[in-house]
């Protein structure tokens, strides 16, 4: 825009004319561990998932039903009520996350900036600080963006067309994770309220028209994004070299970033914090899409000597090469040590070897001390992910 174009006439976007938050309740209103939640949305609606959320209201109390006096929710501790949420269009599971807190809790510490954790605040997501999500009386309500718990919904911003659409939470076998307590009480999180607030958009009279005759058209609308998978080593040898052999991939759902983490003994314990990884002195880390290698050069990392600013140089450029804007991590070097040390692998790009054969990713790890006993790994992955859907036909179809 040129400073001496005075003649630029306004222009008056009116091509959405009304978009309103709907609420979509569960086909069920209990909610116990390991129940499965459906909330539905039906096929004749203009909807905007990428911007829809959570709202999820409850207690957190002991056992007993007293009020619980030492428990608190750890960071993002309500996504670790869910063992799995699945995105489903007519019937057809489009995208899932697995272990829903510990996929979402890494994904968002290289995601986030610190801005954004600001907002986030409202969906119980509380990094850096010990602020507590409930009140004294241990009542709690959240609003969880959908963007924070799939892929999908953070990677593709249009509408959503004459589909129906449902989503499935499968609530975790127990709320242990979801909490961190200086004592062993066993506690209880009743959810009281599950609602999924979705904007549903009327466009304007043209936009309308022209959206019919699309759909008329019987065309395939493709959809691309990038999905999270989560995968578990649940013990891994107290030794110091360790080989892990995870998957094998098609080559549209090829590896683009490989997010490592280890925690030891926090899996099932209440005094241990679940949003939080150990370093167990990692060494070395090397990943490999058949024989391809990634990163280049050995990280030679050491903890005990305060050397790992190649680790966290890693992790603070991921936001600037899977967003596409100026990097601003979320942790500070300090706390990346002490509260998150993952190791971040960028290996969008590849040969077109990767890109036309199926592949498999293995991943070496040498550390400097045998791992500690009661170590688990965790390997998230962030891959390509396309699928089609035809708003006349209803059809939709995985590529």
């Amino acid at each position: 825009m040129s400073i001496l174009n005075v003649n630029e006439k306004v222009v008056v976007d009116n091509s959405i004319v009304n978009s309103e938050i709907h609420t979509h309740q569960p086909y069920t209103t209990r909610f116990k561990n390991n129940d499965e939640i459906r909330i539905p949305i039906q096929e004749d609606m203009c909807t905007l998932p990428s911007q829809s959320y959570l709202y999820i209201e409850g207690k957190l109390r002991k056992e007993d039903g007293s009020i619980s006096l030492n428990a608190k929710f750890a960071n993002n501790g309500l996504a670790f009520l869910f063992s799995e949420i699945r995105y489903e269009m007519n019937g057809i599971v489009v995208d899932s996350v697995t272990k829903v807190g510990l996929t979402t809790t890494m994904k968002g510490l290289i995601s986030h900036t610190p801005t954004e954790s600001i907002k986030y605040q409202n969906s119980g997501w509380y990094p850096t600080s010990e602020i507590k999500t409930t009140n004294t009386l241990g009542q709690f309500n959240v609003c969880i963006p959908l963007r924070r718990l799939l892929g999908f919904a953070e990677d593709y911003p249009k509408v959503i067309l004459n589909v129906r659409q449902e989503l499935v939470l499968i609530r975790s076998n127990t709320d242990v994770d979801c909490v961190i307590s200086t004592d062993d009480d066993p506690i209880k999180i009743e959810i009281e309220k599950l609602f999924w607030k979705v904007p549903h958009v009327t466009p304007g009279l043209a936009e309308e028209l022209a959206l019919t005759k699309y759909i008329d058209k019987n065309i395939d609308t493709q959809v691309a994004f990038r999905s999270w998978e989560t995968h578990v080593y649940p013990a891994v040898p107290t030794t110091d070299k360790h080989t892990w052999a995870i998957k094998t991939a098609t080559s549209l759902e090829t590896p683009r970033y490989i997010i490592l983490g280890f925690q030891t003994g926090r899996d099932g314990n209440i005094k241990k914090d679940m949003s939080k990884f150990d370093h167990c002195n990692i060494q070395n880390v090397r990943v490999y899409l058949n024989t391809d290698r990634y990163p280049y050069d050995n990280l030679n990392i050491n903890f005990s000597d305060n050397h790992f600013a190649m680790l966290y140089e890693m992790y603070a450029r991921f936001q600037s090469s899977y967003y596409e804007h100026d990097a601003q991590p979320l942790l500070t070097p300090q706390q990346f040590k002490e509260q998150a040390p993952l190791i971040v692998i960028d290996c969008s790009n590849q040969k077109d070897s990767l890109t036309t054969k199926a592949v498999v990713l293995r991943i070496e790890f040498e550390t400097s001390q045998n791992i500690p006993n009661d170590t688990v790994a965790y390997c998230l992955i962030l891959h390509d992910k396309i699928f089609t859907y035809n708003a006349l036909t209803k059809a939709i179809r995985h590529l």
